[in-house]
């Protein structure tokens, strides 16, 4: 099963819109699904002009669940690169930048 697959295999056809980022009938994460399908054919575009796109998972519990990317809780990867972008903005508050 490709995630990126053009088209989507059978078992997306009997999903639940999951309206937190799990399965809603066991609690289990996006990556402890046994299968992935990502509907990137059809965007949806946000307010802000942003792109979303519906997330399919198979639950290792058997049940199948769909949620919107956007939803998706934030990595805890993005979250560190973020503080390292922060220190970076800290360690140039004491320059002189005045360039005049």
């Amino acid at each position: 099963m490709e995630a990126f697959s053009l088209n989507p295999p059978k078992w997306t056809e009997s999903a639940v819109h999951a309206f937190q980022f799990c399965c809603p009938k066991c609690g289990a994460t996006s990556m402890e699904a046994t299968a992935v399908w990502i509907n990137r054919r059809s965007p949806v575009y946000t307010e802000n002009r942003r792109r979303k796109w519906q997330e399919f998972y198979h639950c290792e519990c058997g049940y199948i669940w769909w949620a919107w990317s956007s939803d998706r809780p934030p990595s805890k990867y993005a979250r560190e690169s973020q503080d390292i972008a922060e220190e970076n903005e800290d360690d140039l508050d004491g320059l002189d930048l005045d360039l005049d």
